[in-house]
Order: structure tokens, then C-alpha cells, then sequence
């Protein structure tokens, strides 16, 4: 088993850093622009916020791993990390055997990332999004036009929505479309950050399923955050539940349900989430 993703003790904070590149901004009105823009405590000391601490695991290749955890656990972070868009302040995380903080445009053209809002230029229809996505990651010409035909139409668009504007589209056939963008790029890790969230039950099969072809036919690697119990347990081979910015628990779902009494009684990934964290998914979800 090839190793994709290889996270060791990374920790991420927000907030005051020791030699702040803040205290060599000029003053304003005799104090420092930091003292204006920061944060404070009720002690009148400066907020510090740890979104991950010292987070390891590891994600094998062609493995679908999900990370589960309340609002402001650290997911997003994480994922932000991973994707090269923010750099972590201790450990180190490779993506393929490069180093996110020292080879960050090598890391950057094996990934891509769908997030939960995915933004598009709505008055352009699927095909001109694409397109012009297609030109960012350099490519253009006629080949492109149809790779994007076929992507769209796999993916389970009518002909006829890929030439309307995207504003007349679903919020599932967006984010079908979103994902059909960060296909162009042939990731061979695939970052998805909630991707499911707000959608329609049937929308959100669809995109479950279009999950799940990727890792079957074509061996991408998956990492999924959601807060969605359900989808975890039938998607992912195996989820980390993260809590405060720490791993509470690792494992296959049918693991970590073993590792819980129940009593008797079935015991769901739900149940497991909650005796680890003690939230509350449905308010965590009506919460994003």
C-alpha cells in the first residue's frame, strides 16, 4: 500500500506569533496596526486559537478517508493545509512524498479541491466555466471542449444544461459541475470539504455516487469532510473524528461502532460521533 497523504504532528494557530511579522507594521494614532486589528481575551491578553494540534494520520492511496467533527473542530483547516493554502506552524505534511511547506507546486498539481460554497461565474453556462478553468491550468483548443463534454455528461448532466446558464441549475448540479472542474486537472488527490451540505436527498446521492465512481474506476485518492454520519458510513474506508483541533478517534466505521457498548442496541457512526464529542449533529449542521 502506497502512502498519498502523510500528516505528522501538524498544528495550526490563529492569532498573536512570537516575532509577528504585525509588530513591523507602522503605528496608527500612536499605536500599532496589530493592536487594532487583534483580538483580546477578557484578561486583556491576546487571543490565540488552536485549529489543529498536533494532528497525525495517514491516507493510502486510492482510499476514501473522512474527517468528522463539530463547527470549528479544525476540518476546513485541515483541508486548507493539505491543499497548500495555508502553512502549518509545526509538524510537516506530504502529499505524494512532497512537502506542502517546501514544494508546494509540486503538491499543488496532484490535488484539487471542491469546496461546500463552490463559486462559478453564474451568467456562464457549465461548458464557459469549465473552459476558462480548463485555460487557468493552461490547457485550451478543441480537446478540451470535448474532455469537458465527456466529464459533464459522466457525471450525469443533460446535454442541454451543460449550454444554459449555471444559474438555472440545482445547487446538486453545481456541485456536480464543481466537481467536474476539479477533474480537468486529473487530481490524483481529491479534497472535498463538505461537498454534500445543503443539498436535496436525491442531489446528494448523485454526488455520493459520483464519489465513489471516482475512487472505483479511476483510483483517485478522497478526503472528505462532512457532517453527514450516514454518508461517512457508506462512503469512507476509514474516518478520523476530530475534536478541539485534536484526532479523537481513528478507524473503520464498523470498527469504532464495535468499540462502543451499546447495550444491546444497534449502534450507529452517529452514536460513536457523540460520545466522542458530545455535540449535537443536528444543531452542528443547521449551524454551518
Amino acid at each position: 500500500m502506497y502512502e498519498a497523504v502523510v500528516v505528522h504532528k501538524a498544528y495550526k494557530k490563529f492569532g498573536k506569533h512570537k516575532n509577528s511579522i504585525w509588530k513591523r507594521l507602522s503605528k496608527v494614532n500612536g499605536k500599532s496596526k496589530n493592536a487594532v486589528l487583534r483580538k483580546t481575551n477578557t484578561n486583556g491578553k491576546n487571543r490565540v486559537v488552536v485549529a489543529v494540534d498536533h494532528v497525525s494520520f495517514t491516507v493510502i492511496q486510492g482510499e476514501i478517508f473522512g474527517v468528522l467533527g463539530p463547527n470549528g473542530s479544525g476540518k476546513s483547516t485541515l483541508i486548507r493545509l493539505l491543499a497548500t493554502l495555508l502553512l502549518p506552524d509545526d509538524g510537516n505534511i506530504r502529499v505524494f512524498g512532497y512537502d506542502v511547506v517546501r514544494q508546494p507546486m509540486l503538491v499543488q498539481r496532484l490535488i484539487n479541491r471542491v469546496s461546500v460554497e463552490a463559486s462559478f461565474f453564474k451568467k456562464l453556462s457549465p461548458m464557459e466555466n469549465l473552459v476558462y478553468g480548463a485555460r487557468l491550468y493552461g490547457m485550451s483548443g478543441a480537446e478540451i471542449r470535448r474532455q469537458v463534454l465527456e466529464i459533464l455528461t459522466r457525471l450525469g448532466l443533460e446535454e442541454r444544461s451543460i449550454y444554459k446558464p449555471m444559474e438555472e441549475m440545482s445547487r446538486g448540479m453545481q456541485q456536480k459541475v464543481a466537481i467536474a472542474r476539479a477533474l480537468l486537472s486529473s487530481p490524483r488527490l481529491l479534497l472535498l470539504d463538505e461537498p454534500t451540505t445543503g443539498l436535496d436527498p436525491r442531489s446528494k446521492l448523485e454526488v455520493q455516487d459520483v464519489i465513489r465512481k471516482l475512487r472505483d474506476d479511476h483510483g483517485t485518492t478522497i478526503l472528505l469532510t462532512t457532517h453527514d454520519m450516514v454518508e461517512a458510513e457508506n462512503l469512507c474506508d476509514r474516518v478520523a473524528i476530530i475534536d478541539s483541533g485534536k484526532i479523537v478517534a481513528l478507524d473503520t466505521p464498523h470498527a469504532l461502532k464495535n468499540n462502543l457498548n451499546g447495550g444491546g442496541s444497534e449502534i450507529t457512526l452517529e452514536d460513536v460521533f457523540l460520545e466522542l464529542t458530545g455535540k449535537n449533529l443536528v444543531a452542528e449542521s443547521h449551524g454551518k
